[in-house]
């Protein structure tokens, strides 16, 4: 009999949390043949990652995964053998009572944000007795290293990946009315919040030697976008020319064919959870923007990805990287975006090259899905000996 599992996502403001809920689900039912109910209490935003989805569906199966509107009051449910609430979005009053009505109760889980920071490995599954009812909520966070609980990618990635680059490419470039990038040029996709250091970092790329084509999925640096070009608006399709640079405003992507996207292109910028494991996987060089929060407390974030990413590159070359990273993110730094950019080119060959090799250390963290899938059902088959 196929274990089943609940899935609960609160979309917040972003795309990162339903696309990170969305994989995830698709990876249990499809790697490891579960029984997957997911609750999204915004499926119109799921339907931009996700066309197939029906915004007005309470229930729909897409992907083998049984796809459930979230909604207030919640209605009696029986829940599965695995609750899983995605980033702390606090499971309904209804549901934790059937939960705790259970024998054995479910195996309650929450899944956080992924962190390079070291005390990620100390807390990850540590468990959490809930104050009235008989539950315990185990935290499992997600990691770069094997005592953390790995990272999300399907099991077939790289092979798919190898396929698209080896034959795919140009049709995805003539999608866009775009042919295949000349030798000199280089092509880099642009997806990040609203970024103070975008003007510079645009005009960096307007005075560059080499022509640079930057590919902007409409999204929410489109109006920013649209002041430094002096336009009224900017709609996907439109293309402009400065100097060096080219820019493209693509459609919004759906999660296939962003995978693309950062497959095609040789520098991506990234923002948030999703899409930077997303870049890192492409074995692309990348620059990441983290969620901004308040404090700055992002920056602690950016610093420990930093020191694992550039641990096997030269010292120019992680110089580069980090300057542009930190730069890109607020962190004060002595160099100006140009500078940092053309310390970026200097070091394009290596940064390249470690790219690869980069994508190939992170599966010693092993997969996410794997990784929770142990973990629940070695807590399931403890309750049920406890619980004859």
């Amino acid at each position: 009999m196929r274990t089943t599992w609940d899935i609960f996502c609160n979309v917040v403001d972003n795309y990162g949390d339903i696309g990170i809920a969305w994989r995830l689900a698709r990876g249990l039912v499809n790697e490891h043949g579960l029984a997957v109910r997911l609750w999204v209490d915004d499926l119109h935003v799921f339907q931009r990652i996700w066309p197939a989805i029906d915004p007005n569906a309470a229930e729909q199966s897409c992907e083998g995964v049984t796809v459930c509107a979230w909604r207030a009051p919640f209605a009696a449910t029986e829940p599965a053998q695995v609750v899983l609430e995605a980033f702390g979005c606090a499971l309904p009053e209804a549901f934790l009572t059937a939960m705790s009505a259970q024998s054995p109760p479910p195996v309650w889980i929450n899944l956080e944000y992924l962190s390079a920071e070291p005390w990620v490995a100390e807390h990850h599954g540590l468990p959490s007795p809930h104050p009235r009812l008989p539950l315990t909520k185990h935290f499992f966070f997600p990691g770069y290293t094997p005592d953390t609980g790995g990272l999300l990618a399907e099991a077939d990635l790289a092979e798919r990946r190898a396929a698209f680059v080896r034959a795919e490419t140009p049709a995805f470039w003539r999608q866009f009315g775009l042919d295949t990038p000349h030798p000199d040029e280089l092509r880099v996709s642009l997806f990040a919040y609203e970024n103070p250091a975008l003007p510079d970092l645009l005009d960096a790329w307007v005075a560059d030697t080499r022509p640079v084509t930057c590919l902007v999925p409409e999204g929410r640096l489109i109006p920013q976008l649209a002041d430094w070009l002096a336009v009224s608006s900017l709609p996907a399709g439109e293309v402009h020319r400065r100097g060096a640079l080219r820019l493209h405003v693509l459609p919004f992507l759906n999660q296939d064919a962003y995978d693309h996207l950062l497959w095609a292109c040789k520098l991506n910028f990234v923002r948030g959870e999703d899409s930077c494991v997303r870049a890192q996987w492409a074995a692309r060089p990348l620059v990441w923007q983290a969620y901004p929060q308040v404090g700055n407390v992002h920056w602690d974030k950016v610093n420990a990805l930093l020191v694992h990413y550039t641990e096997w590159l030269d010292r120019a070359a992680a110089r580069a990287v980090t300057d542009i990273w930190q730069h890109w993110n607020g962190i004060p730094a002595a160099d100006n975006m140009a500078a940092c950019w053309a310390a970026w080119r200097a070091q394009q060959a290596a940064i390249e090259q470690h790219a690869g090799a980069w994508c190939d250390r992170l599966r010693l963290a092993g997969r996410l899905t794997d990784k929770l899938v142990d973990f629940a059902e070695n807590k399931i088959k403890c309750r049920v000996f406890s619980n004859p």
